[in-house]
């Protein structure tokens, strides 16, 4: 089996679970190239040589850019804040690799836009982490809607909701600034339910959107006693017309009290509807006009090993997958595409600059409060 090197920028909540997913993937898929962890770079050097260690690098470095010029890196894997994705990815094309980027790949649909025509001349190969739409449910949802087993979509609700700024007493970051973290609550999870409405029902044509900072200002971590000004939004709604005529609201929080991981959707279709929520990410509710006389309701399906991916996992049906293995597959379908499958590449850059000019149509959209178009 042909190896490929891998070169992964950051050690943080991504950077672990990429570590993950490149050491799994070869073995649970099975596929025709197997990852070599080679360089991993952050830079603080007891955390990056601790990591180094536990996941088998073969090198740590602090500077990332020694990373991106190793002749023995093919991939390179960004898991850094989201304002260092362009300037990294970009060195990474020009030095003809490989490059995966966890979401969003950038601040603006500009920035998104330089990025996908770079890679796109230079012939490399990407992928963003938008590793929701990899569970075998989503997947499922997708079958179901292709067949037109639901009929035509005409209403997608989409919500992404999470409690991880809810307390004010949490310290200000670089999520709160738009220089660094860009929108808020919208693009850090926003576009997670973003990805997952494209995915499902097709290109967004127009956006009306309300954005929200609810808690005006957190702590200075640098500074006690003293606070700083959040710059973007805690909370978004919008409604959303799609290029079918469906139409459709998508919103996004990071203080919904009591949400971990909300990530949820409803597609209503002419004849049936799909629902869906992350926090039960092993379950997919199902209701066809078939079944309106025979059961009156939603059949609850449980993921298995008949449903897309699940089976190279486990062969039992019912037994749950969980949120590494999202990351799992979409490794795999990064291999396969590099590989020569160039369908599995999805989410790429490209489809990665779509999402960002829908939050740019967005943030708009709340600045002149007006439907924008797309």
């Amino acid at each position: 089996m042909p190896e490929i090197g891998i070169g992964l920028i950051g050690t943080g909540f991504m950077g672990k679970c990429h570590a993950m997913a490149f050491q799994n993937a070869a073995s649970v898929f099975n596929t025709a190239l197997r990852p070599r962890l080679t360089v991993v770079a952050d830079i603080d050097e007891a955390t990056v040589s601790n990591f180094a260690g536990q996941f088998g690098f073969g090198r740590w470095t602090t500077d990332w850019t020694d990373l991106i010029n190793d002749p023995h890196v093919d991939i390179v894997a960004i898991t850094t804040p989201n304002f260092l994705h362009k300037e990294m990815a970009l060195a990474a094309i020009a030095a003809g690799k490989h490059v995966y980027c966890e979401k969003p790949l950038a601040l603006t649909s500009e920035d998104a836009l330089e990025m996908t025509q770079a890679a796109e001349r230079a012939g490399v190969k990407t992928m963003v982490g938008y590793n929701y739409l990899k569970n075998p449910a989503t997947a499922l949802a997708r079958e179901i809607i292709a067949s037109g087993e639901i009929g035509d979509v005409v209403h997608f609700r989409g919500i992404h909701n999470e409690d991880y700024m809810g307390d004010p007493t949490v310290p200000h970051s670089w999520r709160c600034t738009r220089d660094r973290g860009g929108a808020g609550a919208l693009g850090d999870i926003g576009s997670h339910i973003i990805s997952i409405a494209l995915y499902l029902a097709g290109d967004i044509r127009a956006v009306n959107a309300q954005m929200q900072t609810v808690i005006e200002a957190r702590p200075d971590p640098a500074s006690p006693g003293t606070s700083l000004s959040v710059e973007n939004d805690d909370q978004t709604h919008a409604m959303v017309t799609f290029e079918s005529g469906a139409m459709g609201t998508v919103e996004c929080s990071r203080i919904a009290q009591g949400r971990k991981m909300h990530l949820a959707y409803e597609v209503t279709g002419t004849k049936g509807s799909i629902v869906f929520d992350q926090e039960q990410m092993n379950e997919l509710h199902l209701f066809t006009a078939a079944d309106q006389h025979r059961l009156g309701g939603f059949r609850r399906i449980l993921i298995g090993p008949d449903h897309p991916h699940y089976g190279a996992f486990c062969p039992a049906p019912g037994h749950s997958l969980g949120f590494n293995d999202q990351k799992v597959i979409e490794v795999k379908c990064l291999l396969d595409g590099i590989d020569g499958d160039e369908t599995a590449l999805y989410p790429g850059f490209r489809a990665g600059y779509e999402i960002e000019k829908i939050i740019d149509a967005m943030i708009r959209s709340d600045a002149e409060q007006a439907w924008v178009q797309v």
